[in-house]
């Protein structure tokens, strides 16, 4: 029964600058060896943009698609985040799952935020995206996408087992609601017997918007493992435990008792 080493990368971002990110990225990772998964936050290199036009890469042609492929392969280890993505004359805030392979899985985020007009730039995704990496099973999603439980409804399949074993977050969450982004990645570890991997980006981006990041692990009991100081930019690389994880389930055995 194989662990999983999360690394979660708590990094500032630097407002619609994609070579800067990335090359900022690549000084941040330059010491991150022996881990499988690398999270980092949403929008990685351009920050939580609504200049979707002028930004957006198609699947074809994408310099956020051909670093993190590289990256993959460099480190050995699957990455996460999103960027800005355009399909079909429509835009995306588009979650990839990047395999050490060089394949990927796609999570276009379905809950928009209004509040910031993303819901009248992008359009929202239709569907669940959860994968299978490593003998888990991972449900991906972004930012306000945890403020709506039911997207995430962790059930038991007819061969006994969840759904889904550990949920990621990737966000740009204002400061000025970190008590939210904070409880709601315990409610979601909690209702879902799973592990949440909660990871937001630090600094200040083109709207004078202030990010503490706040970036944490909890596990199916609500319990934090990995937390970050305040505004700290750095990383920190866990190990979920699948063993733990499933005497948890057995032990207390709420998810076989939901009915609706």
């Amino acid at each position: 029964m194989s662990n999983l080493k999360v690394t979660l990368v708590q990094s500032t971002q630097y407002w619609e600058e994609k070579a800067q990110n990335l090359a900022h990225l690549d000084a941040l990772l330059k010491r991150v060896t022996d881990t499988d998964l690398i999270v980092l936050p949403e929008m990685f290199h351009t920050g939580f943009s609504m200049r979707a036009r002028d930004l957006a890469e198609t699947m074809d042609n994408s310099m956020a698609l051909n670093w993190m492929r590289k990256t993959a392969k460099q480190k050995n280890a699957a990455l996460y985040t999103s960027f800005i993505a355009s399909a079909n004359e429509h835009y995306f805030n588009r979650g990839i799952f990047m395999f050490p392979s060089g394949e990927f899985s796609i999570y276009d985020k379905r809950q928009l935020f209004s509040l910031a007009g993303e819901d009248q730039f992008y359009s929202a995704g239709k569907t669940a995206q959860v994968i299978e990496y490593k003998n888990w099973k991972i449900q991906l999603q972004i930012c306000y996408d945890l403020r709506f439980p039911e997207v995430v409804r962790n059930e038991i399949q007819p061969n006994g087992n969840p759904t889904y074993d550990v949920i990621l977050y990737i966000a740009n969450w204002p400061e000025k609601r970190a008590l939210h982004w904070k409880t709601l990645l315990t409610a979601r570890a909690i209702e879902n017997q799973c592990y949440v991997v909660g990871v937001n980006r630090v600094g200040v981006d083109g709207k004078s918007l202030n990010y503490s990041g706040d970036s944490t692990v909890v596990d199916a009991l609500g319990n934090s493992i990995v937390t970050f100081n305040t505004g700290e930019e750095s990383y920190k690389t866990t190990e979920l435990n699948k063993e733990e994880l499933n005497n948890t389930r057995a032990q207390l055995a709420f998810l076989k008792d939901r009915s609706c």
